[in-house]
């Protein structure tokens, strides 16, 4: 969201940027049945001849993400507990009750109702927090983990769970029997018009229902006679490779390549357009950043490859390998690397890395960040012995992501120790959340990012975000407050929005000054989309 530093997106991205994989077209698991070989006979000594008892699956448990980690940074196993899990971001939907929350003072605090959901039915509101599951306390620290509420909330279509929530000005909880039901995983929350000229649409992941959410966007610049497409693919840590295809095929023209892949073991593979995509001539911006990785990556590189849009941001995160699953027997899983992608030019975006060194390779972003790269242009390092050409002859370079035509740095503006510490402790947030559930009656009634900043701007907000967070020991020092204003009041006014009104009108309100944003629309104004 709107007023994080470089640094704090780096630091999240080490809990979560690894789960975006790129995975093969063909989804399709193989199941793989016990050999003999010497880990079998080793496990066999150990039950045989050790001197206490063992518990011969638990150390295989404890060997395999071992062996597989030491093969690459992207190969993974998976235990079965954890496989639909991991599996279910990238699935068209889930079984659930539909709600969207964040855990807040080890609470679950419902931030959305998706309409015509199990809970909408039942009565459930934005801004309820849950107390009981299943007549069960479930508040607390070690309690209410996001892992923990997952579980809780998910099960079985047409399951029951009972849910006693807390809502402001009800003196008693509120109980509410709801019964799961499929819910849709989106993976575009926001498309919209810029000016009423530039179609904008953000891809959150490359999921199985992506291009079918990607066509309904089109249609709608299509309506809306649309100059222009911004695809933002910035924070899109990746998904399917398939659905990455499907969507290039819309730009590029018939015989064109999107990508090929090799592998030692692996039948090549030439994925090239059909000619029958619709927007073969639009002029056409894609945003990247640091966080933009492996199906993203294809998607930008076909596009600057083919000379046929131009890429702004930052450099791309660099996964230039394909994982296929291989579903175990006793049901866990394997995500093995088999193919590397190559783009059009033929270069391989995959960025240095040594085989078992995990640690080193997650902490390139932290590096990165270090040695300035997301704030200047001549601090970023490439390969200079990795040298192609796209097909207008433009330089391009491999071994290490996509590197943007237009840089854009990551906006440090106003921040001071004071807002990143704001920013760090998740107190803007939190106190954003608190001031919605109180005033959502006053809230509601507004139903624009427009029409919420014009109230916001009437009350003291920022005056009262800074009593909370000196109550909660962040030490008041008013120069850097000051200094700090513009981007406190802004992310402020951004959390408020995303709990009242949603994704879109967050998204509206955070591109307005988004320096990125702007750089395409200034490009798509001066007609500059296509390379030359």
């Amino acid at each position: 969201m709107k007023g994080y530093t470089g640094l704090i997106v780096v630091t999240c991205l080490l809990g979560g940027l690894f789960i975006g994989t790129q995975i093969t077209g063909n989804r399709n698991t193989i199941v793989i049945n016990t050999v003999e070989n010497k880990l079998d006979e080793v496990l066999g000594i150990i039950a045989t001849n050790y001197v206490d008892s063992t518990d011969t699956d638990s150390i295989i448990e404890k060997c395999l993400p071992k062996v597989i980690s030491e093969l690459d940074p992207h190969s993974v196993y998976i235990p079965q507990k954890d496989v639909e899990e991991t599996n279910s971001d990238l699935q068209s939907s889930f079984s659930g009750i539909g709600v969207r929350f964040t855990i807040q003072e080890d609470t679950i605090h419902i931030s959305d109702i998706i309409r015509g959901g199990p809970s909408e039915k039942v009565g459930m509101l934005a801004g309820d927090r849950i107390i009981k599951v299943n007549d069960t306390l479930f508040v607390g620290k070690g309690v209410c983990t996001n892992d923990a509420a997952l579980k809780k909330l998910k099960g079985p279509k047409g399951s029951f769970v009972k849910v006693s929530v807390e809502r402001y000005e009800e003196k008693e909880l509120l109980d509410f029997n709801i019964r799961r039901d499929d819910i849709p995983v989106e993976s575009i929350e926001a498309t919209y018009m810029i000016d009423n000229k530039w179609g904008y649409v953000q891809i959150e992941r490359f999921a199985e229902n992506t291009f079918a959410e990607f066509i309904q966007a089109l249609a709608m610049f299509v309506t809306n006679n649309a100059q222009g497409m911004i695809i933002d693919l910035r924070g899109n840590g990746g998904g399917y490779m398939g659905i990455a295809v499907e969507m290039a095929n819309q730009f590029l023209g018939r015989g064109d390549t999107i990508v090929y892949t090799e592998g030692v073991h692996a039948t090549p593979i030439v994925e090239k357009a059909n000619g029958f995509g619709m927007f073969q001539k639009i002029p056409l911006v894609v945003l990247v950043d640091e966080t933009s990785a492996s199906a993203s990556e294809i998607i930008a590189g076909t596009i600057q490859d083919n000379d046929r849009g131009t890429i702004i941001g930052r450099r791309t995160f660099g996964k230039g390998l394909v994982q296929q699953p291989f579903e175990l027997n006793d049901g866990s899983m394997m995500r093995l690397t088999i193919a590397r992608y190559h783009t059009p030019s033929g270069r391989c975006i995959q960025k240095p890395y040594t085989k078992g060194d995990k640690e080193k390779y997650e902490l390139d972003l932290v590096e990165r960040f270090n040695r300035g790269e997301f704030f200047s242009e001549d601090s970023i390092q490439q390969n200079k012995d990795l040298i192609y050409k796209t097909r207008k002859g433009r330089t391009v370079y491999g071994g290490g992501g996509i590197m943007p035509d237009i840089f854009v740095s990551s906006d440090t503006t106003h921040h001071t120790s004071y807002s990143q510490e704001a920013f760090t402790r998740g107190l803007i947030s939190r106190f954003a959340l608190q001031y919605s559930e109180r005033n959502r009656p006053t809230l509601s009634q507004y139903k624009t990012y427009e029409e919420m900043v014009s109230y916001l701007e009437t009350q003291p907000l920022l005056d009262n975000f800074v009593d909370y967070a000196t109550k909660k020991g962040l030490k008041r020092r008013n120069n850097l407050i000051a200094k700090s204003k513009e981007i406190l009041t802004s992310s402020l006014y951004s959390h408020i929005i995303y709990q009242m009104q949603g994704m879109l009108e967050h998204v509206r309100y955070v591109n307005q000054d988004d320096p990125t944003v702007l750089k395409a629309v200034e490009v798509l104004e001066k007609g500059e989309a296509f390379p030359v």
